[in-house]
């Protein structure tokens, strides 16, 4: 299935930065993608995620990927919506960041996840892909704060948000693996990120019907 810009629009949309490209993320691009987790984004002897990658057979990764995909085009309301970008380095799938919102044109205010392809991890690609998601909040749909979360157990994913300029807000209790576990939140406001506003990110494909579907008129 393709997916037409003009049909969809928010698929036509395009980051780069000098590091990574990120385009959403389409049903065929969700089995490559299932395929990628299948060869690790983890040590198996832990779980920084809530989704227990590790835990799931690849034909159930490629699957999940197909599931989440989808689950994100059929609920999709300017007033509630998610989209999932592949990353992709020099041109190799690497990972999925996503964006998501509830009651963007009056809050304006997004959250964020991802994950990257163990073979990936320690150059920073998770800082990157991040930040040019962050970008596209702040610089294209207007933003006044971007929130994420990562166990207290995850100090990589911490590190990320306080490369670029989170701070620490509080934590929650959730479940992982049928347990309670502890989750660090981290907020970043437009202030902050105005002050390390980078010049070399580049969003492409955001015209009005795009902005239309995340509600920002």
């Amino acid at each position: 299935m393709r997916f037409d810009p003009d049909v969809w629009p928010v698929f036509g949309i395009r980051i780069t930065t000098p590091l990574v490209t990120l385009e959403p993320v389409t049903p065929e691009l969700a089995f490559a993608l299932g395929d990628l987790a299948a060869e690790g984004i983890h040590d198996p002897a832990t779980m920084p995620f809530q989704f227990p990658w590790t835990d799931a057979e690849p034909l159930e990764l490629r699957r999940s990927q197909l599931q989440f995909t989808c689950r994100c085009i059929a609920d999709w309301r300017p007033e509630s919506w998610r989209l999932a970008f592949a990353v992709r380095v020099d041109g190799e799938l690497a990972g999925v960041q996503d964006i998501a919102a509830t009651e963007f044109g009056v809050v304006r205010q997004v959250a964020t996840g991802s994950w990257l392809g163990r073979r990936f991890q320690g150059r920073g690609i998770g800082t990157e892909m991040r930040a040019a998601v962050v970008h596209l909040a702040f610089a294209g749909l207007g933003a006044e704060r971007a929130l994420s979360g990562a166990w207290v157990d995850n100090p990589a994913s911490q590190a990320v948000s306080t490369k670029l300029g989170y701070a620490r807000i509080g934590t929650h209790w959730g479940v992982r693996r049928g347990e309670a576990c502890e989750e660090v939140l981290f907020g970043l406001g437009r202030d902050a990120w105005e002050a390390a506003r980078r010049s070399d990110i580049a969003i492409d494909g955001l015209g009005a019907a795009a902005l239309a579907q995340f509600g920002v008129t």
